[in-house]
């Protein structure tokens, strides 16, 4: 395991989760929910690199990376991330683009970026960096 590649993922994951605070600042709440997504599963797959010595497979799939990086979260904070996944499918590929603006509300979109934060920070300071 590099240090440097475990520190890139945490940077990266970092910036996505400063850039989903801005999206949520624009209003643009579709690309809030998403970039929270990313963050995630940046940080568990830094978190996956530091436990495996391994580059983490390309995907997506935050509870598959909370296997490989030897996470068990709370109940709550598991529950979010399902919920968070299944909500970044949804802005991958909308099937009713207007629906999904109404549904993604600043009051729900806020939430999900507090819930976010929360996971994030926990997984950040288990990483030994």
């Amino acid at each position: 395991m590099s240090k440097k590649d475990v520190r890139n993922w945490v940077d990266s994951a970092k910036y996505d989760l400063k850039t989903a605070e801005d999206m949520f600042n624009a209003g643009r709440y579709i690309y809030t929910v998403f970039m929270c997504h990313l963050a995630l599963e940046k940080i568990l797959k830094a978190k996956a690199h530091e436990i495996t010595g391994k580059m983490p497979p390309k995907i997506h799939d935050l509870e598959y990376l909370l296997g490989l990086a030897k996470l068990s979260l709370s109940l709550e904070a598991e529950k979010f991330v399902v919920e968070i996944s299944n909500l970044s499918i949804v802005t991958r590929y909308p099937v009713d683009f207007q629906k999904m603006r109404k549904d993604f509300s600043a009051k729900k979109t806020k939430q999900l970026l507090i819930k976010t934060k929360k996971v994030f920070i926990w997984i950040n300071k288990l990483i030994q960096l």
